[in-house]
Parts: C-alpha cells; sequence; structure tokens
C-alpha cells in the first residue's frame, strides 16, 4: 500500500484552507490512516510541485495523493460527500 500525502500550508491567512486541512486531517485521524504532511510553505518549489501534480496552477491545499496517485481535493465537495457517504477509504484509492 502507498503512503497518504497532503500537501497543506503552515502558513494561511484563508480561514477556508485552515478548516479544510484540519478536516482532511481530523477525518484520517479518526479513521487511523496514517499520512504524511508536506507543507508548501516552506519553499516556492514545493508549492509549485503540488500545482504541477494536480495540474491546477492556482491550486490550494489541502490536496491528497495516494503515492504518486492525485486522490482530489481540487473540488472540496468531493471530499466532504465522501466522508457524508463513508466512502474515505473508496477516495483515497485504499481500498
Amino acid at each position: 500500500m502507498s503512503s497518504i500525502i497532503i500537501y497543506y500550508t503552515s502558513v494561511s491567512g484563508s480561514r477556508e484552507v485552515k478548516q479544510r486541512q484540519e478536516e482532511v486531517t481530523r477525518i484520517l485521524d479518526t479513521y487511523k490512516i496514517k499520512y504524511e504532511l508536506i507543507d508548501i510553505s516552506i519553499s516556492l518549489k514545493v508549492l509549485q510541485e503540488m500545482r504541477m501534480k494536480v495540474s491546477t496552477p492556482k491550486a490550494l491545499p489541502p490536496q491528497i495523493f495516494n503515492g504518486q496517485e492525485y486522490c482530489g481535493v481540487r473540488d472540496f465537495e468531493m471530499f466532504h460527500k465522501a466522508k457524508e457517504n463513508k466512502e474515505i477509504l473508496k477516495f483515497l484509492k485504499i481500498e
């Protein structure tokens, strides 16, 4: 099984970004899913890497990957629906 990677930022003026990041990590913690956090605020290179991987030049965190496979969060509603439908494992491409 590949590892779950979450691109996030430790520095954000956006309440929405902070809330979304907290929700993603809280849900993964609830499911006891191990994940690695990569902070895009540490360098422009890491931010550009995240945006290149999601193929969206203005993508904001959080962005979730299972190994190199993009799971989503371009549209946060996808993650929210997966949570509500109890399909987080499917969303994360774990099952």
